[in-house]
């Protein structure tokens, strides 16, 4: 895209150069904000939560409506929702009907001379919610505050441009979505044959051919006639978990502290980011709660079944009350496969307890030793293990370059948006293409 002819210092960091015909007003002079609070229960409209605004786009997520009691901020058709809780996530939304928000958000009502839709995509420029966010008190939870807010400067082009600059950011972002959801679509597609490729491994084994019995459990079915099916309890030196008050011996320089966020429901391997360190208690708590290499360990209060292997020689961890730690008899079971059956369709089955008509929010250990898992001779189950990991491993490289695809495509969104609203470029003589012209630009 082109730039404007002609540009002037606008003297705020953050903006840099403007267009010279641009004007210039703190945040607070060119907006209202709205302070209508009333009580949540009583109310005849729709209520939202922050969790109903997808960060980044300004959409509105369908779903469950939330229950909230004591006071909420009133809005009405035409209002800018700001997110002050977090402003990191972008928490950014332009009413489309009256409705109750979260106190933890900003009611902001465009003036005269500014329009509401120029406005949301205004507070979702990058530079705008790095700077917002620069401002934040409260390391746990960072909140921004109207009278830094409100001080801000709001670039003000005439009306006719910013309908201009409206008609090709929401044409520009609508493409960009379109792409994304393609490229969800195709991660979830290859999540589905990932836990299709598992279950079958682990309940049918590599050689189709074999005689085949039914298990005796129903979450399992057929297994071929040489497996057993057996209860974790019965091929595990004992199942534990951490427990609670562990926050007191957290440290800079501890050890290893296994949290929900070390669990994935995309593989069976440790995840190495986001680790906490603790400085255990000597004693027969932090004995018990002590990993050691082979075990399993599976989130048991969200995310149900969640599971990950202690690699070898791994540093001394201890796990949280979150987590289950099973220590599997390693003379009969091989530490992956019980991770694999776990991670399993019907492994998963059983934790939530789909079976019984039901979801289980939380688990107990004695949920975790009631599982029942299929059971091969020792050196099956690594020779399986072995060609699930290479099959895995493929299909983790593909969703790894359709995800990377996914963020380059959201940078580029949010790089469009910061620079048609700040005058990085002039969308004045854009024209939206007829749906002809836009189907032959997508084969193009």
């Amino acid at each position: 895209m082109k730039e404007y002819s002609d540009y002037k210092p606008s003297n705020v960091s953050w903006l840099q150069s403007i267009p010279s015909h641009w004007q210039q007003k703190r945040l607070k002079f060119a907006v209202s904000l709205i302070n209508q609070k009333q009580p949540a229960e009583e109310a005849e409209v729709p209520y939202i939560g922050l969790e109903h605004i997808e960060s980044w786009t300004g959409r509105k997520i369908d779903g469950e409506i939330s229950q909230s009691e004591g006071l909420a901020s009133a809005y009405t058709r035409g209002d800018v929702l700001f997110g002050k809780l977090r402003p990191y996530l972008a928490k950014v939304h332009l009413a489309e009907e009256p409705g109750l928000i979260s106190s933890e958000a900003l009611v902001i009502r465009a003036t005269d001379g500014v329009l509401p839709s120029y406005l949301k995509y205004y507070f979702l420029s990058r530079d705008f919610i790095d700077t917002v966010d620069s401002s934040t008190y409260g390391s746990k939870m960072p909140r921004a505050n109207w009278d830094y807010i409100g001080n801000l400067t709001l670039l003000i082009p005439s009306e006719r441009e910013q309908q201009a600059i409206v008609r090709f950011l929401d044409h520009k972002t609508a493409q960009i979505d379109a792409l994304i959801a393609k490229k969800q679509a195709l991660l979830d597609k290859l999540a589905e044959q990932r836990t299709a490729l598992i279950s079958q491994a682990v309940t049918q084994g590599l050689d189709l051919s074999v005689p085949m019995v039914h298990s005796g459990v129903d979450w399992l079915g057929e297994i071929p006639a040489h497996w057993n099916a057996i209860r974790v309890r019965h091929i595990s030196e004992f199942v534990t978990s951490g427990s609670r008050g562990w926050a007191q011996y957290y440290s800079n320089e501890g050890n290893i502290f296994l949290r929900i966020t070390n669990v994935s429901r995309h593989s069976v391997n440790l995840l190495q980011n986001d680790i906490q360190r603790v400085s255990p208690p000597e004693s027969a708590e932090g004995n018990r709660t002590k990993t050691q290499s082979g075990d399993v360990i599976v989130s048991i209060t969200a995310d149900l079944g969640s599971v990950a292997v202690i690699p070898e020689d791994y540093d001394e961890a201890y796990v949280s009350q979150h987590l289950a730690l099973i220590r599997p008899q390693i003379a009969c079971i091989y530490p992956r496969w019980l991770a694999y059956q776990i991670f399993s369709q019907h492994g998963k089955a059983q934790l939530i307890g789909a079976g019984y008509g039901g979801t289980k929010i939380q688990l107990s250990l004695p949920d975790i030793k009631d599982l029942w898992v299929a059971l091969p001779p020792l050196d099956t189950q690594e020779e399986i293990c072995s060609e699930i990991d290479k099959k895995v491993e493929k299909l983790e490289l593909r969703s790894s370059k359709v995800q990377k695809a996914i963020e380059k495509l959201e940078e580029y969104r949010s790089a469009l948006i910061t620079n048609a609203i700040t005058g990085k470029i002039d969308v004045r003589n854009f024209t939206q293409p007829t749906p002809a012209e836009a189907k032959e630009a997508v084969h193009e």
